[in-house]
């Protein structure tokens, strides 16, 4: 700084500071004499409605978000397409929709901070609030391709044999999955699991692999007696199986692990040997065949029309990489009395929101449970950005509805389920509700009452349409590829 060197200076100087100091207080004294009072934050309005609406947009700009409206029913006229919801026709009860858990979606959710881990596993299985109420769980009986490596229960060295089962254990998954699947209990106790496996233990098979081949006829007594060692070690875990299917994908023997069991074969197997084990140890964990796509429908049909086998049976499981959605009403035309269900999708990554979400709600969530599904399950829970863990040729692009890195990304498979588990709560009925043009939809009545209505406009272009339930209606809009729940 330069030397003042005369009184001008100084004063100047001086007269500065005084500037300097009085600025300061000022900015810090809450004298508002010449400035305008804040405006207090004032959160928007709840608008009064008689119907909830929730709503994903395939852009993604809206992700399953509860909407600000007002829907209330009156008894105006219009010419807009109507979707009529009628309580008095009912169909098939619910059992739930989720995901497969597999043991590298386990592992992955399980290597998250304690608390990021206990928050998401919340937000997944409860239903306050945002969350997404998840009803339903596929887990596999072993690994299934999306675990890290291959195991059964009862691996043993090879050329040896354990028809005591001596050696069976569930050490593989007591690292991951049966610890999170204790906490998900925890938070759901009536959850619904489905427990099936990929392969049987290598040494029962035709092959010594464990790709292809299929159970040696000999070892299907020692196979039926690992199920029921496998329920009450799960059982004892805490962890109830509600169903189990015999094999997973049975005319697949392609994958890492996999096996062939064809239609004969579950046939015998449930009708000597699955069957007869499962009631001679009070077993009352449902037996559900078949775990396949839909261009097959024979094969359940061949398994069902044999009486002895079908005394044992709930009912039947399905996969649509191929085929049509439509052959669970065949199979259901055929045994009315036995269930169906819809136990495996994948999405495919890289995704394409906007299209997976349209086929994935309008086949599914929609065209399975209009087909008499009682369930659907997407195919994964979680995956990382490399779409890990696999084993050597498992699945290396399915998609998890999570995937799981440096962060947590919600993926479109958690929006699929998210817009039917939060609000069909298990114990739901499916009800009456006609297709109006392009608007697809599906509806059902919960345990407490409640409407559940979900609608997708198949179509580009945006949809204005009426709700009318006992002779009134409410007009809503979704844009085209949109998907809504209304709930009243």
């Amino acid at each position: 700084m330069a030397i003042l060197n005369n009184k001008s200076h100084v004063l100047l100087f001086i007269c500065l500071l005084l500037f300097n100091t009085i600025g300061c207080s000022k900015s810090q004294k809450s004298d508002n004499t010449n400035t305008k009072p804040t405006d207090p934050v004032i959160p928007p309005t709840t608008v009064k409605t008689d119907v909830a609406f929730w709503l994903t947009k395939s852009d993604q700009s809206v992700l399953f978000q509860k909407q600000n409206v007002a829907l209330l029913f009156n008894n105006s006229v219009n010419s807009n397409p109507t979707i009529t919801v009628d309580t008095t026709q009912t169909y098939q009860s619910i059992d739930g929709f989720g995901f497969a858990l597999t043991g590298g979606s386990a592992y992955l959710i399980n290597r998250l901070p304690t608390t990021t881990c206990d928050a998401l596993l919340k937000e997944l299985f409860t239903a306050d609030s945002s969350n997404i109420n998840i009803s339903y769980l596929r887990i596999s009986i072993g690994s299934s391709d999306l675990n890290a490596s291959v195991f059964s229960y009862d691996d043993i060295p090879a050329g040896q044999t354990d028809s005591p089962l001596q050696y069976f254990n569930l050490t593989p998954d007591s690292y991951d999955l049966i610890p999170l699947l204790k906490k998900i209990v925890a938070l759901n106790p009536n959850i619904k699991i489905l427990a099936c496996p990929w392969s049987a233990p290598v040494w029962m098979k035709t092959v010594n692999n464990t790709v292809g081949g299929s159970l040696q006829p000999k070892y299907y007594s020692v196979y039926a007696d690992y199920f029921v060692r496998y329920i009450n070690a799960m059982k004892a875990q805490g962890i109830r199986i509600d169903a189990i299917t015999p094999q997973n994908e049975p005319l697949n023997p392609y994958n890492n692990p996999s096996m062939s069991m064809s239609a004969t074969e579950q046939t015998n197997f449930i009708k000597n040997n699955l069957g007869p084990a499962f009631k001679a140890a009070n077993i009352d964990t449902k037996i559900i065949i078949y775990d396949h796509n839909c261009d097959v429908p024979n094969y359940p049909l061949t398994v069902l029309s044999d009486p002895e086998a079908k005394k044992y049976i709930d009912g039947s499981a399905f996969h649509l990489y191929s085929g049509d959605i439509s052959a669970l009403t065949l199979v259901h035309e055929n045994y009315p009395e036995k269930n169906v269900y819809f136990t495996e999708q994948w999405v495919g990554g890289p995704s394409n929101f906007g299209n997976d979400l349209n086929w994935h709600v309008k086949t599914l969530i929609i065209g399975a449970t209009r087909n008499w599904s009682k369930n659907v399950i997407e195919w994964n829970l979680a995956s990382d950005p490399s779409y890990q863990p696999h084993t050597p040729g498992g699945c290396n692009t399915c998609l998890g509805a999570l995937t799981i890195g440096a962060n947590i990304t919600r993926n479109v498979s958690y929006y699929i389920i998210a817009h039917a588990a939060k609000f069909v709560k298990t114990g739901s009925v499916r009800i009456a509700s006609n297709i109006a043009g392009s608007l697809q939809n599906v509806a059902f009545k919960t345990p407490e009452g409640k409407k559940v209505l979900i609608v997708l406009n198949d179509s580009n272009s945006s949809q204005t349409f009426n709700i009318q339930f006992n002779g009134k209606i409410v007009t809503s809009t979704l844009l085209g590829g949109s998907v809504g729940t209304y709930i009243w």
